[in-house]
Order: structure tokens, then C-alpha cells, then sequence
């Protein structure tokens, strides 16, 4: 039996979610099609079985302005239950000798800690963040939320105004230039730099310069989900199911099918056909998409060599040490900082800007650096993730894939290096060596193991290096979310804006496909304002 759909979605992801509501929104009969048993992707919240009561977030975290997307509101998200919790001390990086570099939600406060550490950092944070807020409001959030654009024509249209020529000139230089050139204090270099490399830019690589402006005029700050990360997928799940739409878990696509050139169902591995009358939409990487689901016959040599050489993030994997307390971690350096009692992201490690530098060193030969981690007690926000009177906490540390050459060895070693992470912590929170009750890590290698789309543990799904940004993302001639084959499209984060969970992919791919299918929506973007 073949049931037919107006078109089908490849993985149930965040983007997969929201690409399928909006199309339901719109009217198609669609169904997604997930390999897991829950749908959400990353948006994982599990329960340690163990310990009942006791919550962690296993992948997806600090959320980056989620309340600020326009799919947010467009989907009617908190009408689903979500809820969404912004602390004003939203990163506190703890020097080894008690000194706190401070990021409030209220650029002010972050301005006066920067003063703390040099005056003059300080006034160019001020001054950055002055010139950059029209380039980020009125250039960088609309080319975010639009399909993108031909680089050259990009280029050009940016050359038309004063803050598109700014723009070009500050994104000439890579991050670190752009600090070095800047900033003075090497720990306001450090702290920069690490905001910054949250989004995995390599920091060598010229023509990202401009993260680090935008980063310091964006409103956007972390945010948390109340009652987890998979909160958000339950919502995202709910407004699919309003829609119309469907989901099948557990289901794994084996083959897409084409017939007359066109892109026309799916295969799964249970033997099931499922047909689309009209598109089929991959949340997947590019290797999953064009080479583990078309025949060969149907990939010209041009596009499976781009597919070939598109590249994973070096810097990008995750270890994760997971820890469930009687109390949250109480750092020394509350005693001249009593804010950070309630700071929300957590850097530690991180005191001087050539650290990076050592840290790219160890990733490219698959050894561990000294420890540069960051992390959060949830339940300081939200008690419901912990039974009451009790905690959670976790630290992240960007660590090698490969590690000694062989992703199979973090079996052997993860446990270990969890336990040389807590001892670092300790140093800073004296009172974790006597609340832990339990703790477990996850490795780069445990998230491709349950995220197969993170290749290599790549949380991005694709470096932004090679050329691999805006319509050259995945690859140029798949950039604008369209394959070579009719009625196969792209919306996972291997295309343009990228990774993190922005939903940006699905919400840009979703304009294309109703443009193509004939359907003027309200919701889509304007173009691009300079």
C-alpha cells in the first residue's frame, strides 16, 4: 500500500518541524518521516534513569533569542506551552584569581564590567556596539530570515550604503584580527573570542570579522526552555499536528524516488512507499541527502564531487559532564561577585586570548587541550528539572572527534576526562566535592551515535569554512535550498544561515517552496534592507 501526500519531510528535527507547520499552515497534507522515536532532533530533554525526577539536556541548551524568531510567534508557540527564561547575567566567564568578566542582558552592566578589566575595552565595546546596532537590525537579522544571495550580488547591493560598506570592511578580517586590533586586555580578548566561537567560526579565517561587532550590538542573548530543551519540540510537534501534518517515528528513509526527472516519494528500510504530489524537503547532510538516498545514475560527477568535499567542523564537537546535585555550584569568586550566584552560562578555564590558539593545535592533532569549558545549572531557573530541594549542572569542553586518531576511544577515555572536568570545577565551586550525587559525560562520538546527521559530532551539520556560507551553503547550486532534481529541496542546518537551533533554515527554505508551489504568504520576508 503507497499512501500519497502533497509532499514529505526527511527527519523530524527542529527545522524538519517547522518547515512541515508552515506548510501546513498553508494548506498541504504533509508527513515527516524520523528515524528516532521522539521527534525534536537536538531539542533533547532526558530523564536520568537512575535518579527519576532529574532532567538533562543532553544536546541543544542555551538558545540563542528563540523568542525573537518569527516562526516563534507565526506558529503560535506558547499557545503549545512553551515558555522561555532570559537571566540577566546571561555569561559570567570566573578568572583563575576570582575576577568576573560579565554579560548582562542590559548593555550597560556589561560595559561596566568590561571597565573592571580596561577602560578603554570598554569604550570600544560601547563604541561597536553604537555603529553596529543598524547593521545588525537592518542588514544581518534580514539576510538571517531571507533566501540568500549570490555573493557578488550580495557584495554589490552592500557597496550601495555606508553600513553595507562598513559591513564589508569589518568582515575583511577574522575574528582574531578583529580583537587584537580592538580590544586591549587579553582576557576581554579571550572572553570575545569564546562568545564568538560558540557559533564555530574558525577564528583565523578572514571574512568573519564582523561576528564579533554583531555579537556585541544583538539583542540576542541566551535563553533556556521551562521544562527543558525537548519542551520546544513538544510545542513545535503539537503546532505540526494543528496543522494536519503528520509524523512517522522510528521510520528510516532507505531511497528517494524519482520518476521523469522529478523528485516524486520515498522509500523506507521497513519497505513502506510513501508518494508526494508535490516536493519532498531533507532536513538531512548533504552526504545523507545526495548520497545515501539517490542512485547513483542520478547525481551528475560535478554536484557528488561537491557533496564530496563538503567539510564538517574541526572545533565543533562536544564532551558533556552531567552531574545531579544536592545544591548548584557555588563559585569562590561570589565572595567579591555575589551576582554570579545566579549567572546563567558559566566560562571557566579562560584567561587569556592565546589559549585559542593552543586549543586549534590539540583538535588538529586529536589530543585534548587543557580544559576551556562552559555550562549551567538549569534548575536555578527552572526547578522543575530536578526533584525538589535538588539540582542539576553540566559543563561542555570542545574536544576532538577524532581523538588519537580514533573516534572509538572516547569508550575508553570519556569517563575519565569527566572526572578531570569535575576536578576543574571544583577548583572554582569548592562545594562540588561534597553535593554530587551522580554524574555521566557524553562524548563527540555518543552524538553522532544518536544524531547521525552531526557528522564527525559536528553540532552545525557543516563547517563555515571552504566556502560553505550563504548561497555557497551547502554547496553553490544548492544554496537557495533547491536541488539539481525538481521537487527536491533542502531545510536542514547544512544550508544557509547554518547550525544552533534558529529554525532560520526551515523558515527560509519554507518562502521558497511556497514561491514555488504558487503560494503568497504574509508572513515572508522582505528583501534585504541596506
Amino acid at each position: 500500500m503507497t499512501d500519497t501526500y502533497d509532499g514529505i519531510i526527511l527527519g523530524a528535527g527542529h527545522n524538519g518541524l517547522i518547515l512541515q507547520a508552515y506548510l501546513g499552515k498553508a494548506g498541504f497534507k504533509t508527513l515527516a518521516i524520523e528515524r528516532k522515536a521522539v521527534a525534536g532532533g537536538g531539542l533533547a530533554t532526558l530523564e536520568d534513569p537512575r535518579h527519576p525526577g532529574f532532567l538533562h539536556n543532553t544536546h541543544a541548551f542555551f538558545q540563542r533569542a528563540i523568542t525573537t524568531m518569527p516562526w516563534y510567534a507565526d506558529l503560535e508557540l506558547e499557545r503549545h506551552g512553551t515558555r522561555y527564561i532570559e537571566p540577566e547575567l546571561n555569561v559570567a566567564l570566573i578568572t583563575r584569581d576570582g575576577r568576573a568578566l560579565e554579560w548582562w542582558t542590559d548593555i550597560e552592566r556589561t560595559i561596566a564590567s568590561f571597565a573592571g578589566f580596561s577602560k578603554r575595552d570598554a569604550e570600544t565595546l560601547r563604541r561597536w556596539h553604537t555603529d553596529f546596532v543598524p547593521i545588525v537590525r537592518d542588514i544581518l537579522i534580514p539576510e538571517g530570515r531571507s533566501p540568500p544571495r549570490p555573493r557578488e550580488d550580495r557584495e554589490a547591493l552592500l557597496k550601495q550604503s555606508a553600513a553595507g560598506r562598513r559591513l564589508l570592511e569589518v568582515s575583511a578580517l577574522s575574528p582574531l584580527e578583529f580583537v587584537h586590533q580592538e580590544f586591549e586586555h587579553p582576557t576581554v580578548q579571550a572572553g570575545l573570542l569564546f562568545f564568538n566561537g560558540l557559533r564555530e567560526v574558525d577564528l583565523r579565517v578572514r571574512g568573519f570579522g564582523h561576528h564579533i561587532a554583531a555579537l556585541l550590538a544583538s539583542p540576542a542573548k541566551a535563553q533556556m526552555s521551562r521544562g527543558g530543551s525537548a519542551a520546544l519540540a513538544r510545542a513545535l510537534e503539537a503546532a505540526v499536528r494543528a496543522s494536519g501534518g503528520e509524523i512517522r517515528l522510528l521510520t528510516q528513509p532507505k531511497r528517494i524516488l524519482v520518476e521523469n526527472g522529478r523528485a516524486v516519494g520515498v522509500e523506507t528500510a521497513e519497505g513502506e512507499m510513501f508518494r508526494a504530489r508535490s516536493f519532498i524537503a531533507s532536513s538531512l547532510n548533504p552526504y545523507q541527502t545526495f548520497l545515501d538516498l539517490l542512485d547513483d545514475s542520478l547525481l551528475p560527477r560535478g554536484i557528488r564531487d561537491q557533496v564530496a568535499r563538503f567539510q564538517y567542523n574541526l572545533l565543533a564537537p562536544l564532551f558533556a559532564l552531567n552531574l545531579n546535585l544536592t545544591e548548584p555550584p557555588r563559585y569562590a569568586a561570589r565572595a567579591n561577585h555575589p551576582e554570579l550566584d545566579r549567572a546563567f552560562m558559566v566560562i571557566l578555564g579562560l584567561d587569556h586570548v592565546d589559549q585559542f590558539l593552543d586549543i586549534v593545535r590539540h583538535h588538529e592533532a586529536g589530543t585534548i587541550p587543557p580544559t576551556v569549558m562552559w555550562g549551567a545549572s538549569p534548575t536555578l531557573f527552572d526547578p522543575s528539572q530536578a526533584p525538589a530541594n535538588r539540582h542539576t549542572a553540566f559543563m561542555w569542553e570542545k574536544l576532538p572527534y577524532h581523538l588519537h586518531g580514533d573516534p572509538q576511544t572516547w569508550d575508553r577515555a570519556g569517563a575519565g576526562h569527566g572526572e578531570a572536568m569535575l576536578e576543574l570545577w571544583r577548583q572554582y565551586a569548592p562545594n562540588l566535592r561534597d553535593t554530587v550525587l551522580s554524574q555521566f559525560v557524553r562524548t563527540p562520538l555518543d552524538t553522532e551515535r544518536s544524531l547521525p546527521n552531526m557528522r564527525d559530532g559536528d553540532l552545525l551539520v557543516g563547517a563555515f569554512s571552504n566556502g560553505q556560507i550563504g548561497y555557497d551553503r551547502p554547496f553553490r547550486g544548492a544554496g537557495t535550498y533547491r536541488t539539481h532534481i525538481p521537487g527536491l529541496y533542502l531545510c536542514g542546518s547544512s544550508s544557509h544561515p547554518g547550525g544552533n537551533i534558529t529554525g532560520l533554515p526551515a523558515y527560509n527554505a519554507a518562502q521558497v517552496l511556497l514561491a514555488d508551489l504558487g503560494v503568497k504568504a504574509d508572513w515572508i520576508s522582505q528583501a534585504m534592507a541596506v
